[in-house]
């Protein structure tokens, strides 16, 4: 219960709201557990007593029925109603921080889990995790006023009549319902964790499949993907039934117990000769007295589950960044485009991507970096990005290390071009907008016009205004390259990164390109990552990569001579 407190402290904002709704849960349980026991007291001997009873008195005493329901059922409503709302906060806070935590973890932390396992956290864990809060809060306070205002009532009862004392030994079995409620908590937590890890293989199931439906129907996997969805949804089924199982054995489990109390407490007022008059409200009260129990057993129940999922959210809440910006961050304005690497190694896992990289590229030079698969270019241009931190050594821009410059700030300095690039569901002028900032001098027209994507943005259904799908979805995947251009061109910052950005373009569209690259490059650093070598003709410097060590570093015509691996790699494409 203590790991669910400080996310019951996202409550604080709607204190009052929930001030309420527990004020009214008090007001249920002592309606419950006190007032329907007093009810059964007085109104029974009067509506059946042997005596003339006046219309008045008979009507007064029928009317309490009536009453004492209308305060249940009002206060239960408003109750049930409040904390709803408390919950529905609660969720979007929950949910809010965990989005809000996606965005700062690391990229290695999502080369290392599903996406869709990812969403069934941010969604199916959240909602289980709010629900059980609000419950649990609830629950908490309202079941022992209800359990303490039953038992308040016995013990007046007895008090004012001892010879019916025998009653609250039979309150002696209530401690015997927390060992099979302990039991089944233990049960239901190890269920659980299963059923929410088996939900989460389900979302990342369903997302992947989603994504790749040209590749299942180009391979024929249509049966192969049913049939594996078809076992998974059976072992989630499994899961789910052994948790009802679990939770359903709680309330007949107690009923079982409180039944055996309440039958010894019915065989001795007959040993008693105890009247039905005053063994009712007694009877009624005993009960009355064992529905918490009950509850309180659904309760624990329900902590259980929660820790599941709160497991699986923590995961990422708690999860530590790898890249964090400084608490006193340097200024990082007017930035000319220096990026200096010093000594720098870095690695993903236990083998190095890069060893002792020492480069410094001048503000305004163009380079090229080349080198095979896997040689350490992709991780250079992530570094300038900050995806990562050096793990040794020091890598800085205009002479200020990376790790004394926020994030944003750094990133508001570069254009990036990715190898494949991710629109959005939005317009084509809002998809090319994302890259607008402060240094922004072109209109989108003109970014799209110098990335040759304006001839067919005028040409789709609505011009710039027309919606491109998920993914980009409604164009090819050049034109989707171009659209990514145009975003950088609009950004105009003094750091560009083009990672294969004209490698799904034809040779007229990217001679076109590199055209206007010509213009763009003007007093800025560019990084051009390709293996064609065709993309490369803007390039003045030239880092070779092998093994994620630079072994070459020059201009074309001097590396061609020097560096075997460069000649190879240039041979091999006839250029």
């Amino acid at each position: 219960m203590k790991r669910l407190l400080p996310y019951i402290a996202l409550l604080k904002p709607i204190r009052g709201r929930f001030v309420i709704a527990v004020l009214c849960g008090l007001l249920y349980g002592i309606s419950t557990g006190l007032g329907l026991p007093y009810m059964l007291k007085k109104v029974f001997p009067v509506v059946f007593s042997m005596e003339d009873v006046s219309n008045g008195i008979l009507l007064g005493a029928v009317a309490l029925i009536p009453l004492s329901f209308l305060i249940r059922g009002i206060t239960g409503f408003m109750n049930i109603y409040l904390i709803n709302s408390c919950g529905v906060h609660i969720l979007e806070q929950l949910r809010t921080k965990l989005f809000s935590r996606l965005q700062e973890l690391p990229t290695s932390f999502y080369q290392k889990h599903r996406i869709g396992d990812l969403q069934s956290r941010a969604i199916n864990d959240t909602e289980l995790l709010q629900n059980h809060i609000v419950n649990i809060s609830n629950d908490l306070l309202k079941q022992p006023v209800t359990l303490l205002s039953a038992i308040a009532y016995l013990v007046h009862l007895t008090l004012k009549n001892t010879e019916l004392t025998y009653i609250l030994l039979c309150l002696a079995v209530i401690p015997v319902c927390v060992f099979p409620i302990r039991q089944i908590g233990r049960k239901i937590l190890n269920r659980a964790k299963k059923l929410q890890q088996q939900t989460g293989d389900l979302s990342a199931i369903i997302t992947e499949n989603l994504s790749a439906q040209r590749e299942i129907r180009a391979f024929n996997l249509k049966e192969i993907e049913k049939d594996k969805f078809r076992k998974l949804v059976g072992v989630l089924f499994r899961f789910r039934m052994k948790l009802v199982k679990y939770n359903q054995l709680i309330a007949p489990t107690v009923e079982i117990i409180a039944a055996i109390g309440i039958a010894v407490s019915i065989f001795y007022a007959a040993k008693q000769n105890t009247s039905l008059e005053n063994l009712s409200p007694l009877i009624l009260a005993l009960y009355l007295s064992y529905e918490p129990i009950k509850k309180l057993g659904s309760i624990h129940a329900k902590v259980k589950q929660g820790n599941a999922a709160l497991d699986r959210i923590e995961y990422i809440l708690k999860h530590p960044l790898e890249v964090e910006d400084p608490t006193e961050a340097l200024p990082f304005d007017n930035v000319v485009g220096k990026v200096e690497f010093r000594n720098v190694t870095f690695s993903y896992d236990a083998s190095p991507a890069l060893k002792e990289i020492n480069a410094t590229i001048t503000p305004g030079q163009i380079v090229a970096l080349v080198g095979p698969s896997g040689a350490g270019k992709t991780t250079f241009a992530n570094l300038i990005l900050r995806f990562f931190d050096p793990s040794e050594g020091n890598l800085l821009i205009d002479d200020i290390d990376l790790r004394n410059i926020t994030q944003k700030d750094l990133r508001h300095n570069i254009a990036y071009v990715p190898q494949n690039p991710i629109l959005f569901n939005i317009s084509a002028r809002e998809n090319i907008l994302l890259g607008q900032t402060d240094n922004s001098v072109l209109s989108v027209e003109d970014a799209a016009q110098q990335a040759y994507a304006h001839k067919f943005i005028q040409e789709l259904p609505d011009g710039y205004d027309t919606l491109l799908g998920e993914k980009g979805s409604r164009l090819s995947g050049g034109q989707i390259q171009r659209i990514a251009i145009a975003r950088a061109l609009l950004r105009n910052a003094p750091i560009l990164i083009l990672d294969e950005a004209t490698s799904a373009l034809d040779a007229e569209s990217e001679h076109t390109i590199q055209q206007a690259l010509q213009n763009l490059v003007k007093d800025k650093t560019v990084f051009i990552i390709a293996h064609r070598f065709s993309t490369i003709s803007l390039a003045n410097r030239i880092l070779v990569f092998e093994e994620g060590r630079i072994i070459a570093d020059g201009a074309h015509d001097q590396i061609i001579k020097d560096c075997d691996l460069y000649r190879r790699l240039h041979e091999r494409q006839g250029d």
